[in-house]
């Protein structure tokens, strides 16, 4: 297969906006109580058309941080004359739910979704529950940067409200029960589920103890600097041991904003993001319900994906790395499925962005009608094998300009031939590169991982 090079690195760090809105070290610039403020002003500023009282919905995770950029991105919405909508601790995809449901102007998450408590992030939501275009982040960003607001002072008559939503999480879970048929039940079931300390810990419980599942729930406790440590998507080792421990029927494992979702089957085996999207696209196929037979994924997909839905007609079709380029192909191309290996799952029918807890429902409901472990459903996917490494580096120059990362590359590339693929490409929120190679052997394609990112250690290696 062709290399594929990374996408361009981001831009000078003097952008704020990156791949998934703004992120960084909580109580550092940019992710500080002043910008906080700045940036509610420039929202504010940004939905004020027509004269109806305006209202943005507040939503957040679990971290320590959390309250003190809250609570300054709502003074700045409160001090250009828009009301806020408090929904506290709730997934990143409820909120999305809730602009929509809430008939809101805006929706904000502070959240770093996977990152370590001492993170945290935004990201913004417009009034169809859809992340910001960028070129409003763009409008956004100009004018915090060059202080265009700082004029602008309605008077004390209208000055907007906050208010505290009490319902939110009752809203969300009813939204979220909604999607599963009505004519099944998960009676019967044991689940574990692992919240990650975040953002879930109290919705994605309910929502299937109502549905009838047995819940055992883990990683449900968050004290403000727990979330996602040793628990969650990102360690699905807690949640298997877990389903083991107490012979579950299956597990599954949620990221700190609940956007991401890792299965384990009922012996306690990882089923990744790759094989949930398979076993889904294989029914929305059978019950030809996959637009124009057609699923999204990411360049970091297994090949396995592309061969399994190709046996039953369909085609899988790729784009860069991150869940906002698989939602903007699935909304350009009318598609209605896509997901990402790490668990970002969307059905763009059942919800605006990546929903966990609604991909866990979607996956559930394949299992219960189909009378089959999770285990069998996953055997659907012969994946090849991968070897993936991760490097800190220096700067992000253009990976073409680097004549022996590339001839690294090409003899890789030429070793595999048709059996196996190349991909190197920047991280889009951290100082990292990232090397993927695909192959039919394990140590052989180890050792040609190890071969390019020996390259890269000596072109850019931290």
């Amino acid at each position: 297969m062709a290399v594929r090079l990374a996408e361009k690195p981001l831009e000078p760090a003097r952008k704020l906006f990156g791949t998934d809105g703004i992120r960084g070290t909580a109580n550092v610039y940019p992710m500080t109580g002043e910008l906080m403020l700045q940036l509610g002003r420039a929202l504010a500023y940004q939905i004020k058309r027509g004269n109806h009282r305006h209202r943005v919905v507040i939503g957040k995770d679990t971290r320590l941080s959390g309250y003190m950029l809250e609570t300054a991105l709502a003074s700045g919405l409160c001090s250009m004359g828009v009301d806020v909508l408090l929904c506290g601790p709730l997934p990143t995809p409820a909120i999305s739910n809730l602009t929509v449901s809430m008939r809101a102007d805006a929706g904000a998450v502070i959240s770093a979704s996977h990152n370590p408590y001492q993170d945290n992030g935004i990201k913004f939501f417009s009034a169809d529950g859809f992340k910001l275009p960028d070129e409003v982040e763009a409008e956004i960003e100009d004018l915090v940067a060059n202080d265009k607001l700082h004029h602008l002072r309605p008077t004390a008559t209208s000055i907007g409200k906050a208010y505290r939503i009490d319902d939110a999480a009752g809203r969300y879970i009813v939204y979220a029960k909604n999607t599963f048929p009505r004519h099944l039940t998960l009676e019967g079931l044991t689940i574990v589920v692992d919240c990650a300390h975040g953002a879930a810990y109290r919705v994605a419980p309910a929502v299937l103890e109502e549905l009838g599942a047995k819940v055992i729930v883990i990683g449900n406790q968050p004290d403000g600097k727990n979330i996602n440590r040793g628990f969650g998507a990102l360690h699905p080792e807690t949640m298997c041991k877990a389903v083991r421990k107490t012979g579950a029927d299956l597990g599954m494992a949620l990221d700190g904003d609940a956007d991401r979702l890792i299965i384990s089957d009922e012996h306690g085996n990882v089923v990744d993001g790759d094989a949930v999207m398979a076993i889904c696209g294989l029914d929305l196929l059978r019950r030809r319900a996959l637009p124009k037979k057609t699923l999204v994924a990411t360049v970091m997909s297994n090949m396995g994906l592309d061969q399994c839905i190709a046996k039953a007609g369909g085609r899988v079709l790729r784009t860069r790395v991150g869940d906002r380029y698989v939602l903007e192909e699935l909304r350009r191309g009318g598609y209605s499925f896509g997901g990402e290996q790490s668990g970002h799952l969307i059905f763009l029918d059942r919800a605006n962005t990546g929903d966990g807890s609604i991909a866990a429902l979607a996956l559930l409901a394949v299992m219960v009608e189909s009378g089959k472990p999770i285990s069998d459903l996953a055997r659907c996917m012969d994946v090849f094998p991968q070897a993936q490494l991760g490097l800190v580096v220096k700067n992000k120059p253009e990976l073409g300009s680097l004549a022996g990362v590339m001839r690294a590359i090409r003899d890789v590339e030429q070793k595999l031939g048709d059996n196996g693929r190349v991909l190197v490409r920047y991280s889009g929120t951290e100082p990292k590169v990232r090397v993927l190679v695909e192959g039919p052997d394990q140590k052989l394609i180890d050792g040609y991982a190890a071969e390019i990112a020996t390259e890269l250690k000596k072109a850019i290696g931290a």
